[in-house]
């Protein structure tokens, strides 16, 4: 029996071109029910791990101040598969309305796919599926599904595997706009760790090669959230309004996307993890890193950006002994050597996008 938005699907003409029953299978695909007041009842399978993060909120009054008279679409950043539980919850935890969540497939599977499909109300989406039907079914969906409700999407599409702010895609986005919704805004959304829990799975791969089982990723999230500790920054910006962009112009579509992935990394937080990163060198001692990190923050400080440290000296003091006891870099006598440049590195680009020259293009 299909629901209400399916049968509004289904009667679209820009649907109606491609094989009907080719377009029901994958309704019933994206076919996502929200009951949230289940979903707060039940034990996750990741609280084990959530638990071990700090949740930070910052700017919510974006939020509050445009969810009474629009329809939100939130764009975020995507760091790790717990920004699922931690960015919604900055929400929940408020008493803001809840998003519908888009996420990649691959978290559909086992009993935490049965809790999103069922419970948390996320839209599971086929990242590089280039079918047409499946696209244009993809994307009439969530136009019906604005009519109704919130949504919550990473335009990255995936995971940064390199730690940087990547060019957002523009597929999600253009689908929310053909909702026409003339009350609808889009607000940035950044979160940021003092760690992140797959940092090392994620940086020593760099690229995303092929899409793996939840299941497995799961195995090594738990195994490296042994002693795992860290704050998320969940950020808000002001409401980006649509208004006056043309749907049919892709160059109209693109600036948008360009300016919500601007918007995103000027309200990301900087946290001393990052900034000792970009600051380190090979091997290096504690005053000299701290002079290096003190530069680096007034160069930031003029480009206006989110600090979450003042000083090198708090820099270090706050993130030498988490990245130590993460195993990525080395105290001795002093100074400081690095252990696991990948991963270093990975820190180091969370805030290139804001030492970026004026003028580069994404």
């Amino acid at each position: 029996m299909l629901d209400e938005i399916s049968e509004a699907v289904l009667a679209r003409e820009d649907v109606l071109k491609y094989p009907r029953e080719r377009v029901h299978e994958y309704l019933e695909e994206l076919r996502t029910t929200q009951r949230h007041g289940l979903y707060r009842a039940l034990q996750h399978p990741l609280y084990p791990i959530l638990r071990k993060i700090e949740r930070k909120t910052e700017h919510l009054h974006h939020v509050t101040g445009a969810v009474r008279e629009h329809r939100i679409v939130y764009a975020s950043n995507h760091k790790s598969h717990t920004d699922y539980l931690v960015e919604p919850l900055a929400l929940d935890d408020n008493g803001v309305r809840p998003p519908l969540i888009a996420a990649g497939i691959n978290l559909f599977g086992g009993p935490l796919g049965l809790i999103h499909r069922h419970v948390t109300g996320a839209i599971p989406i086929r990242r590089n599926m280039k079918d047409p039907a499946y696209l244009v079914t993809l994307k009439a969906y969530v136009t019906e599904v604005l009519r109704k409700h919130d949504l919550f999407f990473y335009p990255e599409g995936g995971r940064s595997y390199s730690g940087e702010l990547k060019p957002a895609k523009t597929g999600l986005l253009h689908a929310a706009l053909q909702s026409e919704r003339t009350d609808m805004v889009i607000i940035p959304v950044a979160v940021a760790y003092d760690l992140v829990l797959e940092d090392h799975i994620l940086s020593h791969q760099k690229i995303k090669k092929q899409q793996r089982p939840f299941t497995r990723e799961l195995a090594e999230m738990v195994r490296y959230a042994v002693g795992y500790r860290s704050r998320a920054f969940t950020t808000f910006g002001p409401p980006i309004p649509v208004t006056g962009i043309d749907v049919t112009s892709r160059t109209d579509v693109l600036d948008l996307s360009r300016v919500i992935r601007a918007r995103i990394g000027a309200i990301y937080k900087v946290l001393p993890t990052a900034v000792f990163a970009a600051a380190m060198r090979p091997s290096i001692s504690r005053r000299d890193l701290e002079q290096r990190i003190d530069a680096l923050l007034d160069e930031l400080a003029t480009r206006r950006a989110n600090l979450g440290v003042t000083s090198g000296k708090q820099a270090v003091e706050e993130a030498a002994e988490p990245l130590e006891t993460r195993g990525v870099i080395v105290a001795e006598h002093g100074r400081f050597r690095v252990r696991e440049r990948n991963v270093l590195r990975y820190y180091a680009r969370t805030i290139e996008h804001l030492l970026a020259t004026p003028g580069r293009t994404h």
